[in-house]
Order: structure tokens, then C-alpha cells, then sequence
């Protein structure tokens, strides 16, 4: 599913104009983007969290040359799902 996809289906389901419902999808990402930026967790109930973790500095090796170099520390995206996403995705 695409973001473009995400607008069509709330153009049909709500009854916004595609641009209305283009501007709102923008809007979401757009500020779940600005909170993730400052280091803080996204939310959203039934579905999951959002988070931003810090990896460290660390040694790696290049396969090809066998020569150690260091990997550097960077921020990760994270995903964990909701129980509730999790039945929805594995009924038992």
C-alpha cells in the first residue's frame, strides 16, 4: 500500500476531496516525521510504536579486502506492533 493509495481510500471512505485527503495524510506524516525527529515515540493505539533508537560506533570488516573498519553510530526507526495488530494479523 502506497501513501497515494492511503488518500484514495480516505477520499472514498470519509468523503474528502482528494486534496483534502492528500493534505491530511501529508499532515500526519508530516508530524509523526517532526516528533520521531526529536526523539520522542509515536503512539497510535490498535496499531503500534514508533520509535527512534541510537546505535553506536562499532567495528565492522569489508568482506571484500578483509580490512577492519568502524561502522558509525546512527539513528534507527523502529516498529513494534500492537497486541491488537498482532490477533488482527494471527487469529488463532
Amino acid at each position: 500500500m502506497t501513501k497515494a493509495d492511503i488518500v484514495e481510500r480516505i477520499y472514498e471512505k470519509v468523503g474528502f476531496s482528494k486534496k483534502e485527503a492528500t493534505e491530511v495524510v501529508e499532515s500526519i506524516f508530516e508530524i509523526m516525521k517532526i516528533h520521531l525527529e526529536e526523539g520522542e515515540k509515536v503512539k497510535i493505539s490498535g496499531f503500534g510504536n514508533f520509535a527512534i533508537n541510537e546505535k553506536r560506533p562499532r567495528k565492522g570488516r569489508n568482506p571484500q579486502t578483509g580490512e577492519t573498519i568502524v561502522i558509525s553510530g546512527r539513528r534507527v526507526l523502529s516498529f513494534k506492533s500492537s497486541p491488537v495488530l498482532k490477533k488482527a494479523l494471527n487469529p488463532s
